[in-house]
């Protein structure tokens, strides 16, 4: 039998009377350390807890996982994690291999960081967008900062988990999480994170010192937010009853805004970019072929082209849009070089 035990947001504060007997009566408790980190005193209050034996799981054991499964044939074994068991997907994996190994599996869910944050800082749990994790490492910035892109442009919020290494006893720190999307964006250009956007960082909540602060990116890196562990939520649209509950459970340092509003895809900056360049390049060549009518389909339809390519962004058939402009772009681009002009000036 293999138990896989939320220990939630608070810890043990969290077990019921039920719970803490399964985890007295079981021949060897697990704790996992790697998705939080754990306190000594936690530490020892949970190994009073224990009849069996205790042990400290690193990620290399979870992920492994072939003790605990070999255990778990023939003895009553937990495994314990902060939050719910499964929001970490090593625990979802291992529960797979143990129900295809006919190991028993069951299950006490807790209140895990992702489900309790949502309504600690004063959002509506629908509207958030997907989950993503930043590393204290530049260049595996580009993931999460076109999973932020992609919940903006569909007006949902981001909440971002922050880099755990319990080797190093490291928590990346939300000024540097937030300096590194602010660095991101210098590369990217795409005027997803500015120093204007609105966020929200959330320290240790479910403990008694949490701490709540939102305000402007370029306000909250200037910020002490103490112990860890933090997260931080990029905000996308907002209702307005969102608003109102940040300014009033939050220590608010600016005005909530939307910053959904100005994000767009990447089609949409396409097209701004490229229907003024190509109409400004079919005008420049058009005098070139003044009285020349086999070329005037031609001229017409590149026209046309740039046209359609405005009408479908309207229509919001980016696809179509971005089609239209390549056509009319490759026209123009074929009369500059029958003049031998060059087709990129």
């Amino acid at each position: 039998m293999l138990w896989f035990i939320g220990l939630g947001i608070s810890g043990i504060s969290e077990l019921s009377e039920d719970t803490r007997n399964i985890i007295k009566n079981a021949e060897i408790v697990y704790l996992e350390s790697f998705t939080s980190p754990i306190s000594s005193n936690e530490k020892e209050q949970l190994e009073n807890i224990c009849n069996g034996e205790f042990k400290i799981a690193k990620r290399w054991m979870v992920e492994d996982g072939n003790e605990i499964l070999d255990n778990a044939k023939d003895k009553e074994i937990v495994l314990l994690s902060y939050g719910d068991p499964y929001i970490a997907t090593t625990h979802l994996e291992l529960k797979t291999r143990a129900t295809n190994d006919k190991i028993e599996t069951k299950t006490v869910h807790s209140s895990s960081i992702v489900s309790s944050l949502i309504g600690e800082v004063g959002l509506h749990y629908y509207k958030v967008g997907k989950v993503l994790t930043i590393m204290n490492d530049p260049k595996s910035m580009l993931t999460p900062y076109n999973t932020i892109f992609d919940n903006l442009l569909n007006k949902t919020h981001s909440v971002i988990l922050l880099e755990y290494n319990e080797d190093k006893s490291f928590f990346l720190q939300p000024q540097d999480a937030l300096t590194l999307l602010l660095d991101t964006e210098k590369t990217q250009k795409r005027k997803v994170i500015s120093e204007q956007t609105f966020a929200i960082v959330a320290s240790r909540i479910g403990k008694e010192n949490q701490k709540i602060i939102s305000g402007k990116i370029e306000n909250l890196i200037k910020n002490e937010f103490g112990d860890s562990p933090h997260s931080i939520i990029i905000t996308g649209k907002l209702h307005f009853t969102e608003s109102d509950a940040i300014k009033a459970i939050t220590e608010c340092l600016d005005e909530p805004i939307d910053n959904s509003a100005d994000v767009k895809s990447i089609s949409e900056q396409m097209i701004e970019k490229y229907v003024p360049m190509v109409r400004e390049a079919l005008e420049e060549i058009r005098p070139h072929y003044e009285n020349l009518k086999e070329y005037e389909d031609v001229l017409i339809n590149a026209k046309l082209y740039i046209d359609d390519a405005e009408n479908f962004l309207k229509e919001g058939k980016k696809e179509y849009a971005v089609l239209s402009i390549g056509y009319a772009d490759g026209l123009v681009d074929a009369l500059r070089i029958a003049k031998g002009f060059d087709p990129k000036m």
